[in-house]
């Protein structure tokens, strides 16, 4: 039996958690982050950093992408994106480590804390509370703490804005037109909740159901929100979703379609995550793989808005979260629910 997205009630009926509406609120988040953001002290720099981190795991972790590309476009030192429970060797007095975790509990985030604090590092820590907030405190590092109850994968404004005013304190990066990213962002959602007919978040979820989607990004950063396509994908519908980025793709992964019709999977279908702004080699690079591998893969495209990075991250972003919502209705599962990861963390507690 078909099932009718644009029919509220439908779309919430395995959602009792609110997923959707978590998802629709994230403009209004972005702003709630930003005046805490706005009215948290931050102490000066006393010399520029030589690396600056961003150290987290999943959706705590997901802000990390944004503001590294952020740095690699306009940064005159790199931003680290760390997922894991130490951190790279060479971290030390002179670096600025954010750490990020959305809970406070996360334990490979308080165990980079730890190493973080232990090389001399100076910590700033973004959560909702817990035993992050507890150290950091204690140890006299600063803390922007977010409202918490919410899952992390949904708390995207809440662990991405506090870094990115940090660092605009820090006079690490330019000032970033946040309101106007917000502003953007409510356009979309007015969007992206209207009826599938005008819709292209609730279209592109019904040619994606059924099949395992593949996301790739038409460059650096478009790849590092293919990725985030990729988990939300991953979380909310539960599906197996894989991602790429153009031009390492060209170099591998191309050659892997070669054979892919013989490989057991009943149905590709791709999503290209673009700027707008692309140059001519890299649009001949999606246009001949695309015809390729188009007998086993076809490809819808999904263009970013803005005039900015920031707002052209965010609106690409934003739509793949309702996809994801949309998805999940289509697969008939909870949006909300984790088990798998709730059962490994379990096991994990038992370890020492």
């Amino acid at each position: 039996m078909a099932i009718n997205l644009d029919d509220r009630s439908v779309v919430t009926e395995l959602d009792p958690d609110g997923m959707l509406k978590l998802v629709e609120d994230f403009p209004d988040q972005c702003r709630r982050a930003l005046e805490i953001a706005l009215a948290t002290s931050i102490k000066p720099l006393e010399r520029r950093p030589n690396t600056v981190f961003v150290t987290g795991m999943g959706g705590s972790a997901a802000g990390g992408d944004f503001i590294r590309s952020i740095f690699d476009d306009e940064a005159a030192i790199p931003l680290v994106v760390n997922r894991d429970y130490g951190l790279p060797s060479y971290v030390g007095v002179g670096d600025i480590v954010f750490c990020t975790s959305y809970s406070g509990n996360t334990e490979e985030t308080l165990s980079a804390y730890e190493t973080a604090k232990k090389n001399g590092a100076r910590v700033i820590a973004v959560t909702s509370g817990g035993k992050l907030k507890e150290l950091a405190e204690a140890d006299g590092f600063n803390v922007y703490t977010v409202p918490g109850g919410q899952p992390p994968r949904t708390a995207l404004g809440y662990m991405l804005i506090p870094v990115i005013v940090a660092c605009q304190k820090l006079k690490l990066i330019r000032e970033q037109d946040i309101l106007g990213a917000i502003q953007m962002l409510e356009v979309a959602r007015e969007e992206l909740t209207v009826e599938a007919v005008a819709n292209p978040a609730k279209k592109l979820a019904e040619r994606l159901h059924g099949t395992v989607p593949i996301i790739y990004g038409l460059g650096t950063w478009q790849g590092l929100i293919a990725n985030r396509w990729r988990a939300q994908i991953n979380e909310n519908a539960k599906m197996l979703c894989f991602f790429n980025t153009y031009p390492e793709l060209n170099h591998n992964e191309i050659l892997g379609w070669h054979d892919a019709a013989n490989q057991g999977v009943t149905k590709f279908a791709g999503v290209v995550l673009e700027d707008g702004n692309e140059t001519e080699k890299m649009k001949v690079r999606a246009s001949v793989t695309e015809k390729l591998i188009g007998r086993i893969c076809e490809f819808d495209h999904v263009q970013a808005r803005g005039d900015t990075l920031l707002k052209r991250m965010l609106t690409l972003a934003y739509f793949g979260d309702f996809v994801s919502i949309y998805l999940a209705r289509l697969n008939g599962v909870d949006p909300e629910t984790i088990d798998a990861i709730n059962k490994l963390k379990e096991a994990l507690s038992k370890v020492d």
